[in-house]
């Protein structure tokens, strides 16, 4: 690497490659640059070490999707994880190849460095998404979210949204079918030669929503899901690839907070807004069911524990985390129980808290500032 880096300097042959040739440098080695300016902490764990440990704490709930994706199918063991491998792997390479070619086109024209924050942005994607997404919409999702959602802000660390639910924002609001109802769980493929087809119906949540809603009506007495808990609890229930496993998602909880990586004041705070909502409408007679369904069924989790707690979108002070984190928990069962057509609000509710944090954080600065100015009075 050092005896080509002349060539993909300024005045080398390749200079006008400086950008990629960088990008390459630092992800094979640790950056030997310091900062010039400004606040800065010395420490070799730099962007894109970060997140790899990211990536690496979505690696449980990675290696349960695959093996679920073909245990619906009716495959086991082994034949079962390699059926969901391979379905999953060319949504993974559309997903990077396309937000990377974005990613180095931008740093490029700007004689910037590669962002590093689509590291873990091209796992995220396809783990949203259900596995019968078509890669052309998988493609598309992701270069929008890309270019509207990072590049048009300036790039990693700049953007205001989360740049992966952004993507599933842009497919479920453009290609509704492709992204809720039953047919989107249908799988029917041929691997090793043998048909394997199945049909999972809907997912929990709209079965959840759909019998309170028969309950309220009293057509039926009991709301329920269609699954045990136990069941919702370890995954094994239709959904997005990632979603499905709480078991699996906390364990990648467990590694972010561990590694000091993710805050667990707004991945806690998430839990308890959307468990005390849960509870307000169970007491009201809104819901029929446990409130804390909520918390093992749909995206709740996974937003919870890879998305809220983006250190870029979400709030910066410490009491802004916990009321960033108790609100997007709250509005997400908002949205679940008071609109019947979108059973799943976890995806509309982190977005809208990533618009609200900046004005959260704010405000708590403001208060603090108000009540230092009075201790000085006081102090006067």
């Amino acid at each position: 690497m050092d005896k080509i880096k002349p060539t993909f300097s300024k005045g080398g042959k390749l200079g006008f490659l400086e950008s990629t040739f960088d990008a390459f440098e630092t992800f094979l080695f640790v950056p030997n640059t310091t900062t010039v300016k400004g606040a800065h902490i010395r420490d070799c764990n730099d962007m894109k070490r970060t997140m790899i440990m990211v990536v690496l704490a979505l690696m449980p709930a990675f290696l349960f999707g695959c093996w679920w994706t073909g245990a619906q199918v009716g495959l086991e063991g082994f034949r079962a994880f390699f059926y969901g491998l391979v379905r999953v792997l060319p949504m993974v390479c559309v997903s990077y190849i396309v937000g990377l070619a974005i990613e180095f086109y931008f740093a490029q024209v700007r004689g910037h460095e590669v962002n590093e924050g689509f590291l873990v942005t091209g796992l995220l994607i396809p783990m949203i998404f259900p596995v019968s997404t078509p890669l052309w919409m998988v493609g598309l999702s992701t270069a929008f979210a890309v270019i509207f959602g990072k590049e048009v802000f300036g790039g990693t660390g700049m953007n205001v949204f989360n740049p992966a639910l952004l993507a599933r924002a842009f497919a479920f609001f453009a290609y509704t079918p492709s992204m809720s109802g039953e047919a989107v769980w249908y799988s029917n493929w041929t691997m090793m030669g043998a048909q394997v087809d199945g049909i999972t119906g809907a997912t929990a949540l709209e079965r959840l929503a759909s019998s309170n809603a028969d309950v309220l009506a009293g057509k039926i007495d009991v709301a329920s899901m269609g699954y045990s808990p136990l069941d919702a609890f370890l995954g094994m229930i239709p959904g997005s690839f990632g979603e499905t496993s709480t078991l699996a998602i906390l364990i990648g909880g467990a590694i972010l907070l561990f590694t000091g990586i993710a805050s667990w004041r707004t991945m806690v705070s998430v839990f308890v807004g959307g468990l005390a909502m849960g509870y307000l409408f169970q007491a009201l007679g809104v819901t029929t069911y446990p409130a804390w369904w909520h918390l093992i069924v749909g995206g709740f989790a996974f937003g919870a524990v890879f998305m809220a707690t983006d250190p870029v979108t979400s709030a910066q002070t410490n009491k802004g985390k916990y009321i960033v984190g108790l609100m997007t928990g709250a509005l997400a069962v908002l949205i679940r129980v008071v609109n019947p057509a979108y059973p799943e609000g976890m995806m509309l509710s982190i977005l809208f808290m990533n618009a609200l944090a900046p004005l959260v954080d704010y405000f708590v600065v403001e208060a603090n500032i108000s009540r230092r100015k009075k201790r000085v009075k006081l102090a006067k």
